[in-house]
């Protein structure tokens, strides 16, 4: 049991949990400021363990669906080696799964059916990687649904649910995620290409690729900028400046670091640890976002996300696993 539950949460891969986690915690923190701060913190805490697990929750279907080029890719991951027996991972994820969607009805039923399309999309997301840039809009699609998860199990439906500025965040965490997915697929070149694949690196290769990397890092900045050109999001809705053009510094150096690391090293033992970079710039962007209504609160994520994610990614070494 303790090498199952051992290879188990290896597989989670929890650096990644950042990503859902924080994506989530822009829901939840927007929820509390418009209920002026009337979300209690056991509900708070419940949400962001929700959102923080599932990342790796759904990892291991990931992995399940994605074993072909994983045994190129990652020949040492736990599912791959055997390590980690498949029926039982896929049952725990299937009961841990079930156990959260409870949870979830009790703090808001919408909030059921937002969880159902992000376990949606991350399957849909192992066959959208052969059609080229669409893996990458499927991808941050599924991200952005853990924002929205948030938001609605938080608390009752706030009136209006939707307007113009929280589809811009929607379409951010979609684009900072679609872009952080990219470069990822630098590591799995090989596997994918194997694989039937197609994703944009596999089609017009790693030279074309190192290019659009490039091009892509600016991405998310050009797409802020013409939300709040065109009042999308309103200046005037930017509480905190100060805190939200310090995270747009950051963010944008380490989108552009993480491009530029990419370029260099395409392939090798070094594009693998470039993702932590990759995966900070992405938390980030994310952490920017909470900035415009809550300027201290991204500062903190800021900071712990970026030690965390590098602290939990030196237990995952082993760039074959």
């Amino acid at each position: 049991m303790y090498k199952f539950i051992k290879a188990y949460i290896k597989s989670m891969r929890l650096y990644y949990a950042f990503v859902t986690g924080v994506a989530g915690w822009i829901g939840v923190a927007f929820y509390d400021f418009l209920a002026n701060g009337t979300v209690s913190t056991a509900r708070q805490t419940i949400i962001l363990v929700i959102l923080f697990l599932s990342w790796g929750i759904n990892q291991i279907i990931n992995d399940y669906l994605g074993l072909a080029e994983d045994r190129v890719n990652a020949p040492n991951r736990p599912m791959v080696t055997g390590e980690l027996n498949i029926p039982a991972a896929l049952s725990l994820t299937g009961i841990l799964l079930t156990v959260i969607a409870a949870i979830s009805y009790m703090l808001n039923p919408w909030s059921v059916l937002v969880a159902a399309v992000g376990i949606g999309l991350n399957v849909v997301y192992e066959y959208a990687k052969a059609w080229s840039l669409l893996g990458n809009v499927v991808f941050g699609l599924m991200i952005s649904t853990c924002t929205l998860f948030g938001y609605i199990a938080a608390g009752p439906l706030l009136d209006p649910v939707f307007t113009s500025n929280r589809y811009s965040v929607l379409l951010l965490v979609a684009t900072l995620n679609g872009v952080m997915t990219y470069y990822t697929y630098f590591k799995d070149y090989e596997g994918d290409k194997k694989a039937g694949k197609k994703t944009f690196i596999v089609k017009y290769g790693i030279n074309a690729g190192r290019y659009a990397g490039l091009i892509g890092s600016l991405l998310s900045a050009v797409v802020l900028w013409t939300l709040l050109s065109n009042r999308f999001i309103p200046y005037e809705d930017i509480l905190y400046p100060r805190q939200f053009f310090f995270c747009c510094f950051v963010t944008l150096f380490l989108q552009v670091w993480t491009a530029v690391r990419y370029f260099y090293n395409p392939q090798g033992i070094k594009t693998y640890f470039s993702l932590v970079t990759n995966f900070r710039a992405c938390v980030a962007g994310q952490a920017t976002i909470i900035a415009i209504f809550n300027g201290d609160l991204a500062l903190y994520l800021l900071i712990i996300s970026y030690i965390f994610i590098g602290f939990l990614f030196s237990f995952h070494g082993d760039a074959d696993g």
